[in-house]
């Protein structure tokens, strides 16, 4: 019986490996030991809004496998580069997308694989199997499940983080009702007294017991958050309008990752990584739909992007934005969207913008729209820094 299961086990990880998973491993359905971690992070309301993760019912399953299979006797959990750059380089009139976005959308591109996979399987041992399969969308806590698969180590920057292939890569986990022979966990911690990625962090989002403050990730704050970005973190954002890389640009284990053909799917094209913001700003429904089909970006949808890119413009300071930005207080109908255009005009220390700030009031409706343009008529008035070209 365990020749059957080790040579079946054998099996299914080269079929995996043939559909272009990068790593592949088993673990038990035991229920996870660090639950009370999650549990305090959602105490300490570290999700923000992501309400979903603390529901009674997402809480409970996250708790113990056999509560989303009841049936389940081990977990297959896999991984899968995708395109990455360690270049922090900031390109003035364009906007970063984090590396996981620079292909088609995972969401779209693995779910087949899985399925293929479960298939497989089943064509294996001649019989339905029980199953489950997710992508970031299930309710386990996948990092957890592929430190016990042997796939990495949780780092600091709380990626998970295998000692050759680095962190860029996607997670996914396949819950089945079959025995698997299940691989040694990484007892490891290799991150040792590195603290690169928390002392790089923008916003300081990084925890102690290796959690994030999502409430302060840029991840969170350009993709999740649905609403007003909180002023005192717009600045940090920096040139990030999608996503953000910098924990992982950092990290030495990405430095000497070595090198391993990408799925295609998630090469990135020519129009990523850098996004042109003065184009971008003036997206219609449509060219946003067209521009991102295939994409991750669509997550933020359209008004989550187009405030997203009014902050990086604003932190750009570039009198070349002014027009864009105009355009969008003036004509934008999503409110949140002209509320950060008045912000960033209001970060570029020019006559030209403050004149546009003026007729924006004078023919303005919204109260909240109105107060973003009072604060920012307010701070070209009470701050003289001067823009980046100062012969506008």
């Amino acid at each position: 019986m365990l020749d059957e299961i080790s040579a079946l086990t054998a099996n299914v990880k080269q079929k995996a490996h043939d559909l272009g998973f990068d790593l592949v491993g088993v673990t038990t359905c035991d229920p996870p030991e660090h639950r009370d971690i999650f549990e305090a992070w959602l105490e300490a309301g570290f999700h923000g809004e992501m309400a979903w993760m603390a529901t009674e019912r997402a809480v409970k399953r996250r708790a113990d496998p056999k509560g989303i299979l009841s049936e389940c006797q081990s977990i297959l959990v896999l991984g899968m580069r995708h395109d990455y750059s360690l270049d922090d380089r900031v390109r003035d009139g364009y906007g970063r997308i984090a590396s996981y976005a620079w292909g088609e959308d995972y969401h779209d591109v693995i779910p087949p694989l899985l399925k293929a996979l479960v298939e497989f399987i089943e064509e294996q041992i001649g019989h339905r199997v029980p199953n489950r399969w997710y992508t970031d969308t299930g309710p386990v806590l996948e990092r957890e499940l592929a430190q016990r698969a042997g796939l990495g180590w949780v780092g600091k920057n709380s990626c998970l983080i295998n000692p050759k292939e680095g962190s860029f890569f996607f997670l996914a986990e396949i819950l089945l009702g079959i025995a698997l022979k299940p691989d040694k966990p990484l007892a490891m911690d290799y991150c040792g007294s590195c603290t690169r990625c928390i002392d790089a962090c923008p916003t300081k989002c990084i925890q102690p017991n290796r959690t994030i403050d999502a409430q302060r990730c840029i991840s969170y704050l350009t993709i999740e958050l649905r609403a007003n970005i909180p002023d005192d973190l717009r600045s940090l954002l920096g040139d990030w309008v999608f996503g953000c890389d910098v924990c992982q640009q950092v990290c030495p284990w990405n430095e000497h990752a070595r090198y391993a053909k990408i799925n295609p799917a998630f090469k990135g094209d020519r129009n990523m990584p850098y996004l042109d913001l003065e184009k971008a700003i003036g997206f219609s429904t449509e060219e946003f739909n067209r521009t991102f089909k295939k994409s991750a970006v669509k997550r933020s949808k359209r008004r989550g992007l187009l405030r997203n890119i009014a902050v990086v413009m604003g932190n750009q300071k570039l009198p070349a934005s002014i027009d864009g930005l105009a355009n969008a207080l003036q004509h934008e109908s999503e409110v949140m969207v002209r509320c950060h255009a008045a912000w960033a005009l209001g970060q570029i220390k020019s006559e030209r913008a403050f004149k546009v700030l003026e007729e924006a009031y004078a023919h303005e409706h919204d109260e909240e729209v109105l107060r973003a343009i009072e604060l920012a008529l307010g701070n070209q008035q009470n701050d003289k820094e001067p823009s980046k070209n100062i012969n506008e």
